[in-house]
């Protein structure tokens, strides 16, 4: 049986980027898309100036090079029980072994372990090889050299090497969004033993959200994203709104509606794209940060897979407080707040106009439903992901596991990583367990993840997911968002 004609949310054309999230990049050859959008630009204005000037880094005295620690120290951190049992590390160091970063504890009493990894990092690549990964007891310790970084997993969770390597991925590219890359090399080049946190004040907390943000989104894991559910018709009421107000401002990239971690719109210039994971930052940025509910932001924003040289400007604002859809309008231009202020007040109009702003609320209320209220009495969750768009789409939660979130996240990871094993991927993965059978299919078209309940006739199997696919497609209008809106 051929499931071509029935792909939930394929579509000929993307709106965003559909290139493997997984897939590990080099900055050093990606073209940079912001001089070909602003080709006049001077190379000064390119570098970023949120925090300090690339020529005061060398200024600023080092108070910590080689690790030193008295041994009382280090015997207490050592018997630390509570930070030495927590399921998951995540360490950021510098190539010199500079603690940037540590998800728990405090980084300078951990000179000492930053200090080993290092040298590990070091010994390794002193006989022409890179470290990757070490498993001991049950753990995994995987290890992501991306100069001049050294980032470093530590985990005792169902996690494998890839997945771990693609979390270290996501901390990179939310480090190199504050900085951008190009202030990164130079930083180094020109002390290689700064103290990097210096520079990122805020960061932390993008990064430890990102991290229980990334436990909690399955989107982090397919590299796609949901859409809020919409009618075809209201979502392109929603971009030509958007479309109509800021088509004549100069050098605008992108619009981004969105609200509830949910996709609402993207509008792009043509010619450029974003990536799913540039999304999912965006995404982290918002959801992380309060004040934009109360306040008009203007903030340079890196988007590492977009252009990891230089920043974008981002208007963030959400709508109104009748409706809280958080608006993001990008642009190359730094002086363009007023600007773009005022093309966020005519969209509010011409969507209030509409009624669109009554049925982003009508949807933001009304939860999706479950595999039960949809008919699929057998299924107990699933995630669909259509391939050629990068969009996914998951019911709500149901019994067990709206109490057991983190069981219904590691049947996920084992399931991805059967499909996506570097060693030997699979296309079908079945597994009949105690508690449930799960299931996993990867197509050309999508990748398909479900988790039935545990008795289901494997003779049946075959018929539920037809029946779901058909479910899926009946409604892709709503679940998906098909059309590719331009500027």
């Amino acid at each position: 049986m051929s499931y071509l004609d029935v792909e939930p949310g394929a579509a000929g054309e993307s709106l965003l980027l559909t290139t493997d999230t997984n897939a590990t990049f080099d900055n050093q050859y990606m073209s940079s898309s912001l001089e070909e959008i602003k080709n006049e630009i001077e190379p000064s204005e390119t570098e970023d100036s949120n925090n300090e000037s690339i020529s005061n880094v060398t200024t600023y005295e080092e108070n910590s090079s080689p690790m030193s620690v008295d041994n009382e120290d280090h015997e207490d951190r050592i018997q630390d029980k509570k930070w030495a049992l927590m399921d998951k590390h995540i360490f950021v160091l510098s190539l010199a072994g500079k603690p940037i970063y540590s998800r728990y504890g405090n980084e300078d009493k951990l000179a000492w372990l930053f200090g080993v990894m290092q040298t590990l990092v070091s010994f390794i690549q002193s006989n022409d090889d890179n470290l990757i990964s070490i498993s001991a007891g049950g753990i995994n310790f995987v290890f992501s050299i991306k100069k001049p970084l050294i980032l470093v997993a530590v985990s005792r969770k169902q996690e494998s090497v890839q997945q771990l390597q693609n979390q270290l991925n996501y901390i990179y590219n939310q480090i190199a969004s504050m900085l951008t890359t190009s202030k990164l090399i130079k930083i180094y080049e020109q002390r290689q033993n700064y103290d990097l946190r210096r520079l990122l004040t805020g960061v932390e907390r993008l990064i430890n959200h990102l991290l229980d943000f990334a436990e909690a989104e399955p989107a982090f894991l397919l590299g796609a994203v949901q859409c809020l559910s919409l009618s075809s018709s209201k979502r392109s009421n929603i971009s030509s709104a958007i479309i109509s107000s800021c088509s004549k401002i100069k050098n605008i990239v992108f619009a981004i509606l969105l609200a509830n971690n949910k996709l609402i719109t993207l509008v792009r210039m043509k010619k450029y794209s974003l990536h799913p994971s540039d999304l999912h930052l965006i995404f982290n940025l918002v959801q992380s940060t309060e004040s934009f509910k109360t306040v008009e932001s203007w903030a340079p924003i890196c988007l590492p897979r977009f252009d990891s040289s230089g920043f974008l400007y981002g208007y963030v604002s959400y709508l109104s407080e009748d409706c809280q859809a958080c608006l993001l309008l990008l642009t190359v231009e730094r002086d363009a707040f007023h600007t773009l202020k005022e093309a966020k007040q005519r969209i509010v109009e011409k969507l209030r106009r509409n009624n669109c702003l009554e049925a982003i609320n009508e949807s933001l209320a009304k939860p999706d439903v479950n595999c039960a209220e949809s008919g699929f009495l057998e299924v107990r969750h699933y995630l669909y992901k259509s391939k050629s768009t990068a969009q996914f789409y998951q019911p709500s939660v149901s019994p067990p596991y709206n109490k057991y979130g983190q069981v219904l996240t590691d049947l996920y990871k084992r399931l991805h990583q059967g499909l996506h094993c570097s060693a030997r991927p699979l296309k079908l993965f079945f597994e009949r367990r105690a508690n449930e059978a799960i299931f996993a299919w990867d197509t050309v078209g999508f990748e398909l993840y479900i988790i039935f309940e545990p008795l289901v006739e494997t003779g049946n199997v075959v018929a539920i997911i037809t029946r779901l696919l058909n479910w899926m497609k009946e409604r892709e209008d709503n679940l998906f968002h098909l059309q590719v809106p331009t500027f």
